[in-house]
């Protein structure tokens, strides 16, 4: 499910991309986004022995897949988080 989770973030910056002022960078986010839900399907495809593909729990130290999804997301809005914060300082 943090295939789904990543998916669906990117899909959301994406249209924020569209819709939302540049000043935001969600461009950058949906770069970042895209390019994680990539590397996870390709790591589900490359791992897939069978089964259920969207796994619902994991083995981790996170169980609930989709709250291991978040967890993953959380750099990625941190990083752009601190780009936008850095741009907005440039422009003053």
């Amino acid at each position: 499910m943090w295939l789904v989770t990543t998916s669906l973030a990117a899909a959301g910056a994406t249209i924020g991309n569209f819709v939302l002022p540049k000043d935001y960078k969600l461009g950058f986010l949906a770069l970042m986004l895209w390019g994680a839900a990539a590397m996870i399907l390709i790591d589900h495809i490359l791992g897939y022995e069978g089964g259920a593909f969207l796994e619902k729990t994991t083995d981790g130290m996170i169980g609930n897949s989709v709250v291991l999804g978040i967890v993953m997301l959380a750099p990625v809005f941190i990083i752009w988080g601190i780009s936008v914060l850095i741009a907005n300082l440039k422009r003053r």
